[in-house]
C-alpha cells in the first residue's frame, strides 16, 4: 500500500527530528491515524488521534467555538485551522494535522460540494490550511485521497 510507505517514511523522519504529532480527523474517520499506527515504532512519535465527526464533538472535545462553526460551517478553512491548533494543545505535540470535509454521497451544496476537503497542518507556531476538491468517486475514494494529501503535507513540513 502506497500510504504505508509514506507512513514509514514519516515515522522515520519524525523520530529523527524528535517531533511528536497528533491528528484531529472528521471526514476520514480515523484513516489517517490508522495509516500512522500501521507502522511499527509509531508510538514514539504519534501521540493522539481524535475523530471529531459531529459538530458537538468538535465543540466539546476540541473546544472549537460554536460561533465559528455557525458562521463558517464545520467544513471551512477557519474551523480546520482551529482544529489543528487545538488538537496540538490537547495532544501536547509540536505538529498536528486536521481534516474536515464532505465525503458524500449526500451533504454537498453548490458552495461546498461533495469532495471538498480541508487539511490543516500546524508546526510550531505556523498553521497552513489547504483546500482540495476531490472527484466524487465515492466516500472511500475521497477519504483515501484526503489521507494521501495529509501524508504528503506532513512530509513537506518535516523536511
Amino acid at each position: 500500500m502506497v500510504l504505508n510507505n509514506k507512513s514509514k517514511k514519516i515515522v522515520k523522519l519524525l523520530k529523527k527530528k524528535k517531533i511528536k504529532i497528533s491528528f484531529a480527523e472528521s471526514c476520514t474517520g480515523g484513516l489517517l491515524s490508522s495509516a500512522m499506527t500501521s507502522v511499527s515504532g509509531s508510538s514514539k512519535v504519534f501521540n493522539l488521534g481524535l475523530i471529531v465527526y459531529s459538530n458537538e464533538s468538535k465543540i466539546k472535545v476540541l473546544n472549537i467555538s460554536k460561533k465559528l462553526i455557525r458562521k463558517y460551517g464545520a467544513v471551512s478553512e477557519q474551523v480546520c485551522k482551529a482544529m489543528a491548533k487545538n488538537v496540538s494543545k490537547i495532544g501536547k505535540t509540536n505538529m498536528s494535522i486536521s481534516i474536515t470535509g464532505i465525503v458524500g454521497p449526500s451533504g454537498g451544496t453548490k458552495q461546498k460540494p461533495v469532495g471538498l476537503v480541508y487539511v490543516g497542518i500546524k508546526r510550531a507556531n505556523k498553521v497552513k490550511v489547504n483546500r482540495y476538491l476531490f472527484k466524487n468517486k465515492g466516500r472511500l475514494y475521497i477519504q483515501k485521497a484526503a489521507v494521501n494529501k495529509s501524508l504528503d503535507l506532513i512530509l513537506s513540513f518535516i523536511k
